[in-house]
């Protein structure tokens, strides 16, 4: 079963972050790989950061899965765990990223970016589907996503999902495969690095 940590803004969706456990644990839609995270010492270097959370806290999972609603892209530790994903460790190597957005977001869009997951997952859309491949349409369709999930929606050679809640809130079948086909794909992902660590929250200016 792929393990997987799950990454999202605990003031405001822990209610979404519970529902995603009791997929796990009790329909074995993945490994929780989840730990709670205490404070990390904000005086360390971005790279010392990146390090303790992708070696001391992600452990050896294969999956970062993001909960994104209103408020995650302004939050810290959410761009320290996402960023720590997509960079190899010392113990452990870059994850696959699976983005799941929140009914708070409205959202209408999402983003199908892993091998069978049209047919899996959208067998009853019939619209067609749009190629989106710039930062400005990616963030019209999906205003609430962090930046860094933007920029690396459209890079190539990453393959990064954006699913909405309700197609997986309600269907374990459809999380797992999500989650194992994830895995699959982030072992080759070359994420776009180039975003500075988030140093403070609600902020737009990262530093």
């Amino acid at each position: 079963m792929t393990k997987a940590f799950v990454s999202y803004h605990h003031a405001n969706d822990q209610h979404y972050r519970d529902h995603l456990a009791y997929l796990a644990n009790y329909h074995h839609a993945f490994e929780d790989g989840s730990v709670v995270i205490g404070d990390i010492e904000e005086s360390l270097t971005s790279e010392a950061i990146r390090r303790v959370i992708r070696d001391g806290y992600l452990r050896d999972t294969q999956v970062t899965i993001l909960l994104c609603g209103t408020e995650t892209r302004f939050r810290k530790h959410i761009d320290w765990e996402l960023k720590s994903s997509m960079i190899d460790g010392l113990l452990n190597k870059r994850s696959g990223i699976l983005v799941v957005e929140l009914p708070s977001t409205n959202s209408n869009h999402w983003v199908a970016a892993l091998p069978g997951e049209k047919d899996a997952i959208y067998p009853d859309y019939t619209s067609g589907w749009t190629a989106i491949e710039t930062k400005a349409e990616q963030r019209e369709r999906h205003p609430h996503l962090p930046e860094r999930i933007i920029a690396n929606l459209i890079k190539p050679g990453v393959a990064m999902s954006v699913v909405p809640w309700h197609r997986i809130e309600n269907q374990p079948e459809n999380l797992k495969f999500l989650v194992d086909a994830t895995a699959k794909v982030g072992r080759t992902n070359e994420y776009d690095l180039s975003l500075p660590m988030r140093r403070k929250n609600y902020n737009t200016t990262l530093a």
